[in-house]
């Protein structure tokens, strides 16, 4: 691990392919073995509209069978221990840390219930939409989401038409929302340990935006109000229980902030203490963060009323799901992470050699493309690191004479998670929380069409106005 990693490994061990098996050499792998990571994608696009109910039942089989579709392969290549040491490290290192994480947002989340008169109206929609993109960039895309999308989805459940709130949620809570600060989304935590200023995204990608999150929640307005005048929907007298706005399980808002704590301090925290289990450096900072998450977790579980988690219909389904499809991503994309971080010298160079000019300067247009279009299908965090070290990686560098290259990484990185249901984590976690509510959402393609049509145009845009 070199040093720059090390240093980065605290907050890395938290996302899928942020750190990279030491022995595994990009450039000598062929293409052919992305075809599971391939095949756990087309899965989770096709599966659901050719087989509904046999992807609700064996979802968890399907995706262990591509897992074992490029582990007993790659056993067979490399040999038993190389195999295991793969499959242990994206375990541990990786896939562990990033469900501890999710599992304590989504239990502190799913134990705070708002309470009151909400009834969705377009404007009380955009209103919650802003709401949770403010909050995005300071207790990240997955704590805004988790608190914000089961008050708007009972807000509407009087609604017929609800596939596209949960749509455009995804667009500004999940993703969007989490670009002015590194505690927003991980790829800009990454910048931050790598010395980019805390304030620097704020300052120099606020005006995108503003620009796209004033564009999503216009477009939404106008559509939400189409839909609403279309259903007719009638105004729901309040009941007497209901009509103060309140919270209930306001312990939880104590334990969101300390999950936003030891993340942050685990970030920025330096300690020499470090593990060395199998081959994998595990540091104190991180330890001492996953255990913390844990014992929040715990106590937000037992803190909770009862009642709370009934009012939220909270269960275990969502996580569930998210866990099981992300522990196939986080194997099957080893190999893929591995081929981009070889560059130049991988199978897909043609991609890193797309995004330099003939003179051999940086094409800010093309960074902001494919560090998106990458994030779009895998984890946004490694491929702001593949780009942030094709464009120099020196971060003094970056923040001034490269500042638009970086604000093109940065940008592309966040903003085109949202191309995709598998671009940032939350986004497959609201879809699943919405099926569970009775929401009939858009399948993998279906949701593309959706992304296609409404955020790819406002990309051209931001490309013709600030990445030319």
């Amino acid at each position: 691990m070199t040093s720059h990693l090390r240093r980065a490994a605290p907050w890395l061990l938290l996302f899928p392919g942020a750190a990279w098996c030491a022995d595994l050499n990009g450039s000598q792998l062929s293409a052919l073995w992305a075809l599971p990571f391939v095949g756990v994608l087309l899965s989770m696009a096709l599966i659901p509209l050719r087989a509904p109910l046999f992807w609700h039942h064996h979802f968890g089989k399907v995706t262990l069978a591509w897992s074992l579709a490029f582990l007993v392969p790659f056993a067979a290549v490399f040999g038993p221990g190389m195999a295991g040491a793969t499959l242990f490290h994206a375990a541990v290192a990786e896939y562990i840390p990033f469900i501890v994480l999710l599992t304590a947002l989504y239990t502190v989340a799913g134990g705070i219930h708002i309470r009151g008169n909400l009834r969705g109206s377009p404007l009380l929609n955009t209103g919650l939409l802003a709401i949770g993109a403010v909050l995005a960039s300071f207790m990240g895309t997955t704590g805004a989401s988790m608190l914000m999308i089961r008050p708007l989805i009972r807000a509407n459940d009087n609604r017929v038409h609800r596939a596209h709130i949960v749509v455009f949620f995804i667009f500004v809570v999940a993703n969007a929302g989490g670009s002015l600060t590194p505690l927003g989304d991980p790829p800009l935590f990454l910048g931050f340990l790598k010395g980019i200023d805390f304030f620097w995204t704020v300052k120099h990608i606020l005006p995108e935006t503003a620009f796209l999150l004033g564009s999503l929640l216009a477009v939404f307005c106008a559509l939400d109000a189409w839909y609403y005048r279309r259903e007719g929907v009638l105004p729901v007298d309040p009941t007497p229980d209901t009509h103060r706005i309140g919270f209930d399980g306001r312990i939880n808002f104590l334990l969101l902030a300390c999950i936003v704590g030891l993340v942050l301090l685990s970030g920025i925290w330096k300690s020499p203490t470090v593990f060395h289990v199998q081959g994998i450096d595990i540091g104190l900072p991180g330890l001492v963060r996953d255990i913390g998450l844990l014992a929040v977790t715990v106590v937000s579980l037992k803190l909770t009323a009862a009642q709370v988690h009934e009012a939220n219909q909270f269960s275990w389904g969502p996580m569930q799901e998210v866990a099981k499809l992300f522990a196939g991503i986080f194997l099957t994309i080893v190999p893929v992470i591995a081929m981009l971080k070889a560059g130049t010298n991988g199978p897909f160079s043609a991609v890193v050699m797309a995004v330099t000019r003939a003179d051999g300067t940086p094409d800010p247009a093309m960074y902001f493309w494919a560090s998106g279009l990458l994030s779009s299908f895998l984890d946004n965090a490694p491929t702001y690191l593949v780009f942030f070290n094709t464009a120099g990686g020196d971060p003094q560098l970056l923040m001034t004479t490269l500042a638009p290259t970086l604000a093109a990484i940065s940008a592309g990185s966040v903003f085109m998670g949202a191309n995709t249901y598998i671009g940032n984590a939350p986004n497959l976690m609201v879809k699943a929380i919405a099926e569970e509510r009775g929401v009939k959402m858009p399948g993998f393609f279906g949701y593309m069409v959706w992304s296609g049509a409404v955020l790819i145009p406002l990309f051209v845009v931001m490309t013709l106005i600030w990445f030319r």
